[in-house]
């Protein structure tokens, strides 16, 4: 299949830049709490709420909602499903850029 024909395939749930950051923090550290996230990405709340639940919706990450000292708490993590997700983006992300460099 010709580059192109990739490009239409690759994952926009993930390819959107805020949502794509958020996986791989989540990627690399595992888990994150929304705080961390807020001040990592410097989001607004609203913002940062509405790519979670996009995510959330795909299933690509997990709510865990705690409470430490009477106070709630909320942690994320990829779920299996997303981290394959972010995984197949990577490949065919990376297999698109070979066939541009390589010329096909």
């Amino acid at each position: 299949m010709h580059e192109a024909g990739k490009i239409i395939k690759i994952n926009r749930v993930i390819h959107e830049p805020v949502r794509l950051a958020i996986m791989a923090c989540l990627y690399e550290k595992e888990y994150a709490d929304f705080n961390g996230l807020l001040q990592e990405f410097t989001l607004t709340r609203g913002n940062l709420a509405s790519h979670i639940k996009k995510l959330e919706q795909s299933r690509y990450l997990e709510v865990i909602k705690t409470f430490r000292d009477r106070i709630p708490h909320t942690t994320y993590t990829l779920t299996n499903k997303g981290r394959k997700a972010y995984e197949e983006y990577w490949r065919l992300f990376d297999e698109i850029r070979q066939d541009i460099v390589l010329g096909g």
